[in-house]
């Protein structure tokens, strides 16, 4: 890990800060009331504020994966044939020091920043394939914009990965109000949402948790997180918020990924809730399929590159 340096914008109205460690972004406040939004990573919790999964999304079984070595580092005369990499839970880029590369506005003026991390001998070691990853995040009135390109440089090979947010915000926001009166709302007219359940080492079991909503919205119950994560696939909405005892909705996010992740600890009573846009996930239990098999998973020919974005709006 490198110094914990916060780089802090505003535009008046949303002031973040985002640190180079994992270019995660450490504090959220509207600047009317200075109220923080983001958790602020008390370790008695969790030790953590919005970290960027990359280049998987949760866990792979038994915490290793298989793929074919890369060229460059094919050793001489070595044959090319599948190998076995070990990869921790949500992969390593939240654990590596990024390079701040622009904090200029842009053409009409909103301010940002934005970080890249690059492949380098460290990485290629537990995930043999070079890459570009940049994250941005540009302010955009009551909206925080959060963008992520994922290049290959290399010629020759493809590049397979999966990305994710991982952002918590205070729930409840304000003392003297309890969690257990908050609700998450799908803006959606389905009666129930049905969630994946993790197992094993964090990977996914055959089992499935469902869930009533009431116009749409999810009671946050004691119990809700027992199971760990809430896992929603098939592309079930592209919109979640965070509901107040009030009925306002003080966290708005939207997106375009496949699948999100709803989380808070285990049996914690954790004063917070991450709200997750996934282009991946954990492995299924006892997969022992290669890389290339794993479900989620985005490819990239050599030189391509990916994008995508998502937004939280804060009222």
């Amino acid at each position: 890990m490198g110094l914990d340096i916060d780089r802090v914008i505003s535009n008046g109205i949303v002031t973040i800060a985002v640190s180079n460690d994992g270019a995660e972004l450490t504090s959220l406040r509207k600047d009317d009331t200075g109220r923080q939004y983001l958790w602020q990573a008390d370790p008695k919790y969790w030790k953590r504020h919005s970290p960027v999964l990359f280049p998987i999304v949760g866990s792979v079984w038994d915490g290793e994966y298989r793929s074919k070595g890369q060229k460059g580092i094919l050793q001489p005369g070595e044959l090319w044939s599948e190998k076995t990499f070990k990869l921790g839970q949500h992969g390593f880029a939240r654990d590596m020091v990024f390079q701040l590369i622009d904090d200029e506005p842009d053409a009409e003026g909103n301010p940002q920043l934005l970080y890249v991390l690059r492949s380098n001998e460290e990485t290629l070691k537990k995930y043999p394939y070079r890459f570009r990853l940049e994250i941005g995040y540009r302010l955009i009135g009551r909206t925080v914009e959060v963008i992520w390109r994922v290049m290959n440089p290399s010629r020759d090979e493809d590049l397979k990965f999966q990305i994710g947010a991982h952002p918590a915000f205070n729930c409840p926001l304000k003392e003297g109000e309890k969690q257990t009166d908050y609700k998450i709302d799908f803006f959606t007219d389905a009666k129930e949402v049905i969630c994946g359940v993790l197992g094993s080492g964090g990977c996914l079991t055959e089992k499935q948790m469902v869930y009533p909503l009431v116009d749409g919205k999810l009671s946050v119950t004691e119990t809700l997180f027992d199971l760990d994560a809430l896992i929603v696939e098939g592309k079930m909405t592209d919109k979640l918020a965070l509901v107040r005892p009030d009925g306002t909705a003080y966290v708005t996010m939207t997106f375009d990924a496949p699948l999100f992740g709803i989380w808070s600890p285990t049996g914690k009573n954790a004063p917070f809730i991450c709200l997750e846009p996934w282009y991946g996930r954990s492995d299924r239990e006892s997969f022992h399929g290669s890389l290339n098999e794993r479900e989620y998973g985005t490819n990239l020919n050599p030189g391509e590159s990916f994008d995508a974005s998502y937004t939280m709006i804060f009222s």
